[in-house]
């Protein structure tokens, strides 16, 4: 089956099964990755890809200027397409905590 198929098949199913779809994806992209860590006096306490020093922030902003995932792969070789998965659901969880740290990041930089 096609990717366009799938996609297809998808868009007649209800809010409730698209849901459980992509908590099943997620799960099964998830574990290879790392997960998420806050550890204080690293990167400032923000979250990042556990073991790196790659604030989940950054690869949001990134995202927002329109970096795509396979750049993003490229720039950072050494996290996978599964640290993007956990990152992406990191942020979606707590958009507040992202938004604010995209924020200071900015007014310190400006």
């Amino acid at each position: 089956m096609t990717r366009q198929e799938i996609e297809h098949q998808l868009v007649n199913l209800s809010l409730a099964d698209k849901a459980e779809i992509i908590q099943s994806l997620t799960k099964n992209l998830s574990t290879g990755g790392r997960g998420i860590t806050k550890t204080p006096g690293v990167c400032g306490g923000e979250a990042c890809i556990a073991g790196t020093r790659i604030a989940i922030w950054l690869l949001v902003e990134a995202r927002q200027l329109g970096i795509h995932e396979a750049q993003l792969l490229q720039d950072y070789p050494y996290i996978t397409a599964a640290d993007l998965v956990n990152a992406w659901a990191y942020a979606d969880a707590y958009p507040e905590e992202i938004a604010a740290a995209i924020r200071a990041n900015n007014e310190v930089v400006a």
